[in-house]
């Protein structure tokens, strides 16, 4: 799908003509002039730069069509923001610094994302087995204080992993009745309208 997607963008830009050295001299000297068509054909003329700067970053756990996105915003960011000399090699060194440093961005970010997804994964993994084993003991639910007790953290902490942990199901259970989604394997879910207890 995604080797359909560069092909494709491929095509779309056959008609796009790159920037040449001696363009680029005189369109970064009208930039400065502050003519906007310069800066629109200086973009343009380096759209498949952006593209193959991207394709640099595929497989890291963003989609092509998204590091194509971050690279076309960098590179329209660095011509706007651009003041230095005007020569195409300097030029192409900084907004090839710009793209790359959007991308490196735009894929720390998911790794972030996807890291925070696996420590509440674990967390609520943690919350069912001893909300579960409680249960057997107490022959009853336990209590969000007797689990933020036995589990060192605080109620607001608790219903917190609750709360995320309803909300990702629910993401993939639109469709199912509300009741099917009170419990989460042994853990009661803990409404909002729902006081803290005291004591």
């Amino acid at each position: 799908m995604h080797d359909d997607f560069y092909q494709m963008y491929l095509e779309e830009m056959g008609d796009i003509v790159p920037c040449t050295e001696e363009e680029t001299v005189q369109l970064l000297k009208a930039v400065k002039e502050g003519r906007e068509e310069a800066k629109k054909r200086l973009v343009e003329g380096n759209l498949k730069t952006a593209l193959s700067v991207a394709k640099e970053f595929e497989g890291r756990g963003v989609f092509l069509t998204d590091l194509v996105q971050e690279a076309n915003m960098a590179l329209i960011m660095a011509v706007d923001q651009y003041n230095g000399g005007e020569d195409k090699a300097e030029f192409d060194r900084y907004s090839g610094d710009r793209m790359k440093e959007a991308l490196l961005a735009a894929v720390e970010e998911e790794a972030s994302v996807e890291q925070t997804g696996e420590e509440l994964a674990a967390r609520v993994n943690v919350l069912q087995q001893i909300s579960q084993g409680m249960a057997e003991e107490l022959g009853r639910e336990a209590t969000v204080e007797e689990l933020a007790h036995k589990m060192k953290m605080t109620v607001g902490e608790i219903r917190g992993i609750m709360k995320m942990a309803m909300d990702a199901v629910s993401l993939n259970a639109e469709n199912m009745d509300l009741e099917a989604l009170a419990d989460v394997e042994g853990i009661g879910l803990i409404t909002e309208e729902e006081p803290d207890y005291e004591g």
